[in-house]
């Protein structure tokens, strides 16, 4: 199994014959009560049907053969059943073990199998501490080494793991004399011996170890009351305990990496100790703890950090005072993708805002962390002889350096030398607002689902002078009106130390309530009119709005009426589809070929919470038999359903308000559209492939509403671009002239076929080739793709790509 077995010291053939003398009689006692017992149910643990009582009156030697026989069996058969409580029953009890017990258990674990149930560490674990730390001396090493190998053991279940880690760390702590339990912050994460590196003194001293191994006891989020009135006890005997509890949690909070499971358990009692501390650096450190436990790594966004730490801080910090846990709970609510960590993110919102008169929307966009930030969007600090800057770029925080108020390119070395510590705190500002200000991109984009008014002070403060929301909610569309009926539509102006919304004549509207633009509310000519004005001023806006798609109920649905087929029947490279969809906020199971991992119900949250949408699809079967990576999926219904309290009620497709239904439908097509085979031109050379017809039937059909969009955008675009002469717009393709070929581009799925055979001409473009050309939105990218291959045919002449001149030739 490991280095471990190097430490094992040889038995003699005295010692071993010891240990095995009556082996083979007591195996077959053992088993004749097992095979007897087979009747029962597989639920049922044989030590408590009735024919096991014969056993518990054997004789201590019969039993203890016994035990060690099926220790054998559970290490070494080919096809284990699970023997965890046969072995501890058999175990249970004054038995006379010994070291060469302990050794040959060892033996027999080392050159056996590593199963699942983990009943080969049963019987070692309960020897070891039985033996006394005399028996103990010598095997201190190989345990020690073993119980390193065991903690990263992921392949056997948790409990009977965690059982044996903590009884042979037990019995290793009274061989060596360690105050600190060994199965406390071990080494199966970074975090154990980072902890037991920086304060191993502190760790030792009198009552800490209770503590932490209290703590570590917890076994669910809500700590019981016995089990809290225990803790009470420690702390209030134990110097310096409450210290160490911040201190270990301020260790966590840094950190920034997943836990052990071990380790996990560990911290979320010790969040529970936190709490009991009621002061304002409690709640900060609180809040750090559960942003660090919630967060995960970006390759595996659906696994928090620690996530039974952050299930029980979630809870634990709505409950605390100030704006600090509001602030900390609306960021995880937009950036946490886990969902069953997400849903207690919601109730612990939700039961903040009503505590405190406030809708779960408005709890969202009360708590935007401004991070310090002035009203300019900037923070300069003094570092050294330097100023350093932090601000926001466009929609990216940066930091910059400057002295005497020249500017610097990069970091000054004697900075970096110097002042580490403070360069760091500033880089980790940095990061801090650039994740701020992706969650509010996403939280202030889903307003466009909700029928939500502010006042005007409302609006100019949170959304105007809010130096990260800002960023975005002065690129907008907003509408005011005094009584409800009419709205007026304008972009924010400043005016002196204030804002107005100046319209398309550029003269201030009318102040009243304010409300954001949706083109689904606005009449076809003025849809249209902000269009034009987009592109003629320059204006980029954060995401689709004045070119923003709209879906309204058809007859189909009206007709299916409580689900959408409008988007089914789809075949979408699932890894992109996946990650897409978790980028929009929408959660779901991934496929694969597992029990239930067949089809799968992404959902996502609109209108305020208050409705849901739901999009199912389904694994398509990989032709090859041997691969088990998922490579496509299908798409089917959309569904909504209402909230009805705790629970949520399907609803007809009609009774959805119509900007919920535009935004999820949007969403399903912007899957579709992006992430759907038909955008990629190598299918043409597949042959026979089993989703050819699709495929060749899907590159060139009517357009979608996102590519209708995409048209006017190109329609209002093409003729600001210097290929305007060489390019037109039929109903669903760009023609463009080269001066080796003439070409359609599918305004859809970006295929490009050449005439006048209509062969298929694949194109794979390169990054920003639409140079200077300004974009109305930057969310859409296959607008650019379309944009960079005209730009790029338009000259076919000087492609110098051998792959596409082969082609051109055809």
């Amino acid at each position: 199994m490991g280095d471990w077995t190097e430490f094992l010291p040889d038995l003699s053939d005295a010692d071993r014959w010891q240990v095995e003398i009556g082996l083979a009689e007591a195996d077959a006692q053992i088993r004749a009560v097992l095979h007897a017992a087979r009747t029962y149910h597989w639920r049922h643990s044989i030590t408590n049907v009735p024919e096991w009582a014969a056993v518990e009156s054997w004789p201590v030697e019969v039993r203890r053969s016994a035990a060690l026989a099926m220790h054998l069996e559970s290490s070494t058969s080919s096809t284990p059943t699970a023997l965890n409580d046969v072995v501890r029953s058999l175990a249970d009890g004054d038995l006379p073990w010994t070291r060469a017990d302990l050794v040959w258990c060892l033996e027999v674990v080392a050159r056996g199998e590593s199963y699942d149930n983990g009943a080969h560490l049963e019987l070692p674990a309960v020897i070891a501490t039985r033996l006394s730390p005399a028996e103990l001396a010598g095997l201190a090493q190989a345990l020690d080494a073993f119980l390193s190998e065991l903690v990263s053991d992921y392949f056997v279940a948790a409990e009977p793991r965690r059982r044996a880690v903590t009884l042979i760390g037990d019995a290793l702590d009274r061989a060596t004399g360690r105050r600190v339990p060994s199965w406390l912050l071990h080494d199966g994460d970074g975090f154990g011996p980072l902890v037991r590196a920086e304060m191993s003194a502190v760790l030792a001293a009198p009552g800490v170890p209770e503590v932490l191994a209290h703590c570590a006891a917890l076994e669910k989020p809500a700590a019981p009351t016995k089990w809290q009135r225990r803790l009470d006890e420690l702390l209030a005997t134990t110097p310096g305990g409450a210290q160490v509890v911040r201190s270990v949690l301020e260790a966590f909070a840094a950190y920034g990496r997943p836990l052990h499971d071990d380790s996990d358990r560990l911290v979320r009692g010790l969040v529970w100790a936190l709490v009991r501390q009621p002061d304002e650096p409690a709640t900060d450190l609180l809040a750090r703890v559960t942003a660090a436990a919630a967060a995960a790594p970006r390759q595996a966004s659906g696994f928090p950090h620690a996530q039974r730490t952050a299930v029980a801080a979630v809870q634990l910090l709505g409950d605390r005072e100030g704006e600090v846990p509001v602030r900390t709970l609306a960021r995880l609510a937009v950036t946490v993708r886990n969902k069953a960590l997400q849903k207690r993110i919601q109730t612990a919102l939700t039961r903040v805002g009503a505590l405190r008169g406030w809708s779960l929307s408005e709890v969202l966009e009360l708590a935007i962390d401004d991070h310090g930030l002035g009203l300019d969007g900037r923070l300069r600090t003094p570092v050294g002889p330097y100023e350093a800057t932090v601000d926001v770029l466009g929609e990216k925080a940066r930091l910059t350096f400057a002295r005497d108020g020249v500017p610097l390119k990069g970091v000054p070395a004697q900075v970096k030398q110097a002042y580490g510590d403070e360069l760091k705190q500033l880089r980790d500002l940095v990061k801090r607002v650039g994740a701020t200000l992706v969650a509010e991109r996403l939280r202030v984009e889903g307003l466009l689902s909700e029928e939500r008014t502010w006042s005007y002070p409302e609006w100019s403060s949170r959304f105007l002078v809010h130096p990260i929301t800002g960023v975005y909610g002065r690129r907008l569309l907003w509408e005011t009106s005094a009584d409800g009926r009419p709205w007026t539509a304008g972009l924010p102006r400043r005016d002196g130390d204030d804002w107005t919304i100046a319209g398309l004549d550029g003269q201030d509207v009318p102040r009243g309530r304010v409300r954001l633009w949706h083109p689904a509310r606005a009449t076809t000519d003025e849809v249209l009119a902000w269009r034009e004005h987009a592109v003629a001023a320059g204006l980029a806006q954060p995401f689709k709005q004045a070119f923003r798609e709209v879906y309204l109920v058809t007859p189909a649905e009206e007709g299916t009426r409580v689900y959408s087929n409008r988007f089914a029947a789809h075949v979408l490279r699932y890894r992109q589809a996946n990650a897409l969809m978790r980028a929009r906020g929408w959660q779901g199971g991934y496929l694969g070929t597992w029990d239930g991992g067949y089809d799968s119900d992404a959902t996502k949250l609109f209108g305020g919470g208050a409705w849901r949408a739901s999009f199912r699809h389904q694994l398509v079967d990989n032709p090859d038999p041997h691969s088990y990576d998922v490579e496509y999926c299908s798409t089917d219904q959309v569904r909504f359903a209402r909230r009805d309290g705790a629970t949520w009620q399907q609803a007809p497709v009609v009774d959805v308000p119509p900007l919920v239904f535009t935004e999820a439908m949007r969403d399903v097509d912007l899957f579709v559209g992006v992430t759907s085979i038909a955008t990629d031109p190598q299918w043409a050379d597949r042959g026979e492939d089993r989703l050819h017809t699709y495929w060749r039937r899907t590159v060139s059909a009517a357009l979608t509403p996102s590519a209708e969009v995409r048209r006017d955008a190109l329609a209002r675009l093409l003729p600001r671009t210097n290929i305007a002469d060489r390019v037109a717009l039929s109903d669903r393709y760009l023609h463009v002239r080269g001066n080796v070929r003439t070409y359609r581009i599918h305004l859809g799925s970006g295929n490009i076929l050449m005439e006048p055979d209509d062969s298929y001409l694949c194109i794979v473009p390169a990054r920003d080739r639409t140079g200077r050309l300004h974009l109305p939105f930057d969310d859409d990218p296959m607008l650019s793709t379309i944009l960079s291959k005209a730009i790029m045919l338009a000259a076919d002449d000087t492609i110098t790509d051998t792959t596409v001149l082969r082609q051109l030739s055809r």
